[in-house]
């Protein structure tokens, strides 16, 4: 498992973590060949360092090494937010003793420092890496990309369809794939902030409303009721819209007759037939899991005068 850099979590409870954190002598071995190891942040002290529990050992993380940052110094909130939650880290030191507990300091900086240069500032604009969910605020997800590092999934990237919150579609912890769109680099070419999108995996217009044919009756969610109509998600990258009813509300999943598609509008007609938070979601649509990158992305069906498109360049 060494040879990749993974999301926060993947490594704990596996037979190498298991194996270098078994011993000191595994410990100091991991330390002779730089080996990024995991362990659980149990508490935060006065000095805001991070004290690290793996096997039967306890680790210390000083402020300054809980995180990499370029230009800015350790936030202690980035301290306080790690307890109780798997960290990745470098041993740095050990120092052996006579009597009671050897003392092992750790670096996770030094981990995220190393996926930094051998991973993360290998990827191009339309790589698709794994991601996990690590917090969710109304404008976006933040998902960790490796070692702990951090990227926002804007709320508008995370489908087609919209939604009023990120906990719509995802929840912390949760693990999906992200596609690369564009990164920040600093002076030595080390990406300082990496954007993500996750959209394009979801399929387009055309594949989803492929799903369905005039005439059925299917499950949606309602996303958003306007005075000129609901829109019902009928997939996550696919929503119909029907006429307005006022006894219905954002949230509520409903039974809706498909009256018509038409796919040089990106248009699918709509009539509720019955809206209750009883009813089931519906489609999971399309999930494109075998994709790895990503040149350009067209949602629009070919002959449509609306063009929704992502294009990934390097030089954006």
């Amino acid at each position: 498992m060494q040879k990749g850099y993974y999301t926060e979590g993947t490594l704990l409870m596996s037979d190498e973590n298991r194996e270098y954190t078994g011993s000191i002598d595994g410990i100091e071995r991991a330390m002779q060949e730089g080996r990024i190891l995991e362990g659980i942040a149990s508490k935060a002290g006065g000095g805001h360092e991070l004290t690290v529990e793996f096997g039967e050992f306890t680790g210390i993380i000083e402020k300054d090494e809980v995180q990499l940052t370029f230009g800015e110094g350790v936030k202690d909130i980035a301290v306080i937010t790690r307890v109780g939650k798997p960290v990745c880290f470098k041993v740095i030191s050990v120092e052996r003793k006579r009597v009671g507990a050897p003392i092992i300091k750790l670096s996770r900086r030094a981990a995220q420092l190393e996926c930094t240069k051998n991973y993360l500032a290998q990827l191009r604009a339309g790589d698709v890496i794994p991601a996990k969910v690590t917090h969710l605020e109304h404008f976006g997800a933040f998902v960790d990309i490796g070692c702990g590092i951090v990227s926002l999934l804007s709320i508008d990237s995370i489908s087609v369809s919209r939604i009023s919150h990120p906990g719509d579609r995802l929840s912390i912890g949760g693990e999906l794939r992200v596609v690369v769109r564009s990164m920040d680099k600093n002076d030595e070419g080390l990406p300082t902030r990496v954007y993500v999108t996750g959209r394009e995996l979801l399929g387009t217009w055309e594949e989803n409303a492929a799903l369905f044919s005039v005439g059925q009756t299917v499950t949606g969610r309602v996303r958003s009721v306007e005075p000129y109509g609901v829109f019902v998600e009928l997939t996550p990258n696919l929503a119909g819209l029907a006429e307005y009813r006022s006894d219905v509300v954002v949230g509520q999943c409903a039974a809706v007759y498909i009256k018509n598609i038409i796919p040089e509008r990106m248009k699918i007609k709509l009539v509720i037939i019955d809206a209750a938070r009883s009813l089931s979601a519906g489609s999971e649509g399309i999930v494109h899991d075998e994709i790895t990158h990503i040149d350009r992305w067209r949602y629009s069906p070919d002959g449509c005068d609306r063009v929704v498109e992502t294009v990934f360049s390097d030089g954006d």
